[in-house]
């Protein structure tokens, strides 16, 4: 194991990267009513273009993660960082809604062989003693990015249009590419076999289940094509994932999902954790937006200094969570966290009005927002990965990153359902409603009323999805993780222990 004196340079390194992608998730919902406008486009369809990228981003992650056991986590996360980095040039090129979304979608291809070496890296270089600090830099890194990437997108759409939200990711992939070759060790690798049929099986059904949800409402949740109806579509996506769990307990090859690693509590709640804080993340940013800009009147940049609060809190307190998550049981920190931000988002449902001269109340659940988020990221991740062996780190961190892509995905189908169904209930017009605002930057005066109460009912989903999280977080187990390694069950090919 690497000492974490020489361990952090090659960390620092690899943040550069996966601070890049985190931003690149949530930038382009400040762009969103831009691109609209832009590429002529409505609702859904623009909503496609960040559901087209954790899609790609979150399906392969299970296969990623081994991918560096197999190769070398250097040498996959620089092939990554390749694809993600051309691949954000075609997206500023883009001239239709279609282009953009194919290329979003091969955006994503790259930062799924990205995210899981950075946190192999941390298992396989950092002793337990001082993971939790390392840790806690990979969490800062999430929140932080999360939160930047909006208001860093309204200082480039208002100043050099939409497509700079992408064109800025080239330099910054150069910086990474070199920064990583130069300081990131190569690490031993170890033999894996691949599932194909479990990756194909993943793939399908993660995609009809997404398709499903985020197409319903644009649908009435009624007739697709032909006989096809979107239910039809999502109960063909639940089934074909069941078939996958079935398929990773009977395969006698190597699995892609280790099931005997659910059996350990803390990695299994962990997951479940970090699914529902990507669920609330990814959905709490997109009404917000939409709020601000065609409610308020906002400009990208005065809509994201909204969330200036979340990123000075959650940036400034990283640093104590860090030095906390060494010295307390994450439980606590985590449920305190999560149930921090369930209260923020409840507290935006509450005054999402259309009345402007109010704008400065929301800077206060802004700044909880930010409390909470410092509180969570990093405490979820230590909690879940502080058991895997060195053999196991890609393939546990591949699926712990799989499962808080899978949050934020199916966070960004089902918001652009509810966002969807609450327009068709609140406004004449329903979501077509919003493509009054192009021409002004703002909807009219009588519409505004019920666009802010549509906004505001949809912010209660990731306020759940965040009480669910906190009651998971809840259930950690304060024996093993923080008290020393308890035994975890052998998973066979994968070199649990």
């Amino acid at each position: 194991m690497t000492s974490p004196k020489s361990a952090w340079p090659a960390l620092w390194a690899l943040v550069v990267g996966f601070f890049m992608i985190l931003v690149d998730t949530t930038i382009v919902s400040v762009a969103n009513p831009r691109i609209m406008k832009g590429l002529d486009a409505d609702i859904n369809a623009v909503i496609w273009v960040t559901s087209a990228y954790l899609l790609a981003y979150a399906v392969p992650l299970l296969v990623t993660g081994r991918l560096g056991d197999r190769f070398g986590p250097k040498r996959i996360y620089l092939i990554g960082l390749v694809v993600f980095t051309l691949a954000s040039a075609w997206c500023g090129a883009s001239t239709s809604i279609e282009m953009l979304i194919a290329a979003r979608t091969v955006q994503g291809l790259g930062a799924s062989l990205l995210t899981p070496q950075t946190m192999a890296v941390i298992t396989r270089t950092f002793p337990p003693q001082s993971r939790g600090q390392a840790m806690s830099l990979w969490g800062a890194t999430a929140a932080v990015a999360t939160l930047v990437g909006p208001i860093l997108g309204g200082f480039l759409v208002d100043g050099l249009g939409w497509q700079w939200i992408f064109f800025v990711n080239v330099p910054v992939g150069v910086v990474g590419f070199v920064l990583a070759w130069r300081l990131v060790p190569h690490l031993e690798t170890h033999p894996h076999r691949f599932d194909l049929p479990g990756v194909g099986l993943w793939a399908v059904g993660m995609f009809a289940l997404v398709f499903g949800i985020q197409e319903g409402q644009s649908h009435q949740w009624g007739q697709l094509w032909g006989p096809i109806t979107i239910w039809a579509v999502i109960g063909f996506g639940i089934v074909v994932l069941a078939v996958f769990v079935w398929w990773q307990k009977v395969s006698t090859g190597e699995p892609l999902l280790p099931l005997a690693l659910f059996r350990v509590r803390n990695f299994a709640l962990g997951n479940l954790a970090i699914g529902m804080v990507g669920l609330a993340v990814t959905a709490n940013s997109l009404p917000l937006v939409f709020y601000y800009q065609l409610v308020l009147g906002f400009s990208p940049t005065r809509a994201a200094l909204q969330l200036v609060p979340m990123a000075l809190l959650s940036g400034a307190l990283a640093p104590l969570v860090g030095r906390l998550v060494d010295r307390y049981p994450a439980r606590y920190l985590a449920t305190f966290g999560l149930a921090t931000m369930a209260l923020a988002m409840g507290w935006y449902a509450l005054w999402l009005v259309p009345d402007e001269s109010l704008w400065w109340r929301l800077l206060l659940p802004s700044a909880l927002m930010g409390l909470g988020g410092a509180f969570t990221w990093s405490p979820i991740g230590v909690t879940a990965t502080r058991d895997l062996s060195p053999r196991n780190a890609g393939a546990g961190s591949g699926v712990y990153n799989s499962v808080r892509q899978v949050g934020s995905v199916l966070g960004s189908a089902a918001i652009a359902a509810l966002m969807q169904a609450q327009l068709a209930a609140l406004l004449p017009g329903g979501g077509q409603a919003a493509s009054a605002a192009e021409a002004s930057g703002q909807l009219p005066p009588l519409l505004r009323a019920g666009f802010a109460q549509a906004m505001a009912n949809s912010m209660l989903l990731p306020a759940a999805a965040a009480l669910v999280g906190a009651v998971v977080a809840a259930c950690f187990a304060i024996s093993g993780g923080e008290r020393g390694r308890p035994d975890v069950p052998a998973v066979s090919g994968a070199g649990v222990h």
